[in-house]
């Protein structure tokens, strides 16, 4: 029998299909593992955005998280959407008590379309309690300003933010440069415990159906650390398996189609 390695995603369901635990989903399947999933939330979107979202009680967040977790266990886990402070209090304990390890991190706090995703009390127990067990801590530009207080516009202020949100106790932090524009999109991961920075470049694919982009990424690198990849390497991979989803990305629906 062929081993499999087991990826764990706690996010929200996306209806459109895209992103969140769908995304996350079909990248751990791509990738070569098996996926377990604890959903968060249900999201009413499609392709042009968010138009509403009904959070899962804490508590049944944590028993979907134990019941995977203490029968199945977990090579990785994958953190996407978790909406409020009681949800991420809840996922840290869970974790915590069944020893997860690989735990990958992704904040998502807003939508495409704005819709904020991440309250704003929860930022707090996520710093505090998410991050320091985190294996990688992957911000994009906008969710790293909002955490830190700051403005980022370069390349240098995105290894500055990597170093800040390092200090919280992620074994390393990845601040993505989509959002810096110009031809490059450059990856900055900062190794807080060796004290080494990694930059991940390519030239910016311009691609108009790009929704997902954030879980499919994150998702990649969880399933390469499952599979065994240490951190830098997981991240390049992750990142070249993004480049080629976004080459070959699904138009439907009236705005802004997925990568799948």
């Amino acid at each position: 029998m062929r081993n499999c390695p087991i990826a764990l995603s706690i996010a929200g369901s996306d209806s459109s299909g895209g992103a969140g635990i769908q995304a996350d989903i079909k990248t751990f399947s791509a990738l070569g593992c098996c996926a377990m999933t604890a959903v968060t939330a249900l999201t009413a979107q499609n392709t042009k955005g968010v138009q509403a979202v009904f959070p899962v009680p804490a508590a049944f967040i944590g028993r979907q998280i134990s019941a995977v977790l203490g029968d199945i266990g977990a090579d990785a886990v994958k953190i996407g959407m978790l909406g409020g402070a009681a949800a991420a209090e809840t996922v840290a304990a869970a974790l915590r008590k069944h020893k997860a390890k690989n735990i990958v991190l992704d904040p998502v706090m807003f939508s495409k379309n704005g819709v904020r995703l991440l309250a704003a009390g929860a930022e707090n127990v996520l710093l505090g309690k998410l991050v320091p067990m985190s294996a990688v801590f992957t911000p994009n530009i906008p969710e790293a300003q909002v955490l830190l207080g700051e403005k980022i516009t370069s390349a240098s202020d995105m290894e500055l933010a990597a170093i800040k949100l390092a200090r919280y106790g992620a074994r390393a932090v990845v601040v993505k440069g989509g959002h810096l524009g110009g031809s490059k999109s450059p990856d900055c991961a900062y190794l807080g415990r060796l004290k080494k920075t990694y930059w991940f470049d390519s030239t910016r694919i311009r691609a108009k159906n790009t929704h997902g982009t954030g879980c499919v990424f994150s998702a990649a690198i969880a399933a390469y650390l499952a599979k065994g990849c240490a951190i830098p390497e997981a991240v390049r991979r992750a990142k070249t398996h993004l480049a080629a989803a976004l080459r070959q990305g699904v138009k439907y629906g009236g705005c802004c189609g997925s990568l799948f």
